[in-house]
């Protein structure tokens, strides 16, 4: 266990008994086989249309929390722990609007781009927040042509956890779950890449997660996850209890995911082979 990773300059008990409560999955998922298994543009190409589903919900996630924690509608009222509310609108900030380029774009729309150019069908996202946009529901959407069933059971237990976990255990999920666990698993993914060109805007996502979340979006999670726990082992017990689930729904996408480039790779090869 790395200690430069836990240094936030954040430090509560609550923070480190969660820390060694998740710890066991969280090496689970970082040892994952679905790592080793990104040998092809073909392999990368199915682990972007299973993942870009993920890379939607931590959107929605985030959001949720943005609605929970600041005032978002009119009129409008000061609401939520006043660090929090600083903390989460810098994230959202960068995660909606990024600069890059000359422009700025989401980092949602710069995974489907990057899909895009390596290839990847895109479809199936596209639909569904299609879908979206016309009023449909989340669960309705995961029902749509395409859309991969690891994908649609991760999205599930995240919406459950949107829809009934108390707003600490969101935050709990949104830290440790996504924001302390990105860079890592990105780390790996990156290291898979023997396609430069076609993965070109794909590296650029990476890269961006990596550097933000690892630097900057960590320790104001911890932050805001210490805001709203303080001291109460009530609320630290039920985010152990929601990361845990959230953690496990991870380790199933990425077996989905690795099952899925076994049976891809199997088929290329039984193609070339007739």
């Amino acid at each position: 266990m790395s200690e430069s990773r836990y240094s936030w300059n954040v430090s509560h008990p609550g923070l480190h008994e969660l820390q060694r409560t998740i710890e066991p999955i969280r090496e689970k998922i970082l040892a994952h086989d679905v790592y080793n298994s990104l040998n092809e543009l073909d392999d990368v190409v199915v682990f972007m249309e299973h993942h870009v589903f993920a890379v939607w919900d931590f959107m929605s996630l985030l959001k949720n929390l943005q609605r929970r924690l600041t005032c978002v509608r009119v009129p409008w009222i000061p609401q939520g722990p006043r660090t929090s509310r600083r903390l989460i609108n810098e994230i959202v900030l960068v995660e909606e609007s990024d600069e890059l380029g000359e422009g700025h774009i989401s980092h949602f729309e710069l995974y489907v781009e990057g899909m895009r150019q390596a290839g990847a069908d895109a479809r199936p996202i596209e639909s569904f927040v299609g879908h979206l946009r016309d009023g449909g529901t989340v669960q309705r959407g995961l029902e749509l042509p395409g859309v991969p069933p690891a994908s649609a059971d991760f999205v599930r237990t995240t919406w459950k956890i949107i829809e009934s976990a108390p707003l600490h255990a969101q935050a709990a999920t949104f830290a440790f779950g996504r924001e302390d666990l990105i860079p890592e698993m990105f780390d790996r993914v990156l290291r898979t890449d023997r396609h430069a060109e076609a993965l070109e805007k794909f590296r650029d996502y990476l890269c961006r997660h990596i550097e933000v979340d690892g630097e900057q979006h960590t320790p104001m999670a911890m932050q805001m996850l210490v805001d709203l726990c303080g001291d109460d082992r009530r609320k630290w017990n039920d985010c152990a209890t929601t990361l845990r689930v959230a953690l496990e729904a991870r380790h199933a996408l990425w077996d989905g995911i690795a099952g899925r480039v076994s049976s891809s790779a199997a088929a290329a090869a039984a193609a070339k082979t007739a």
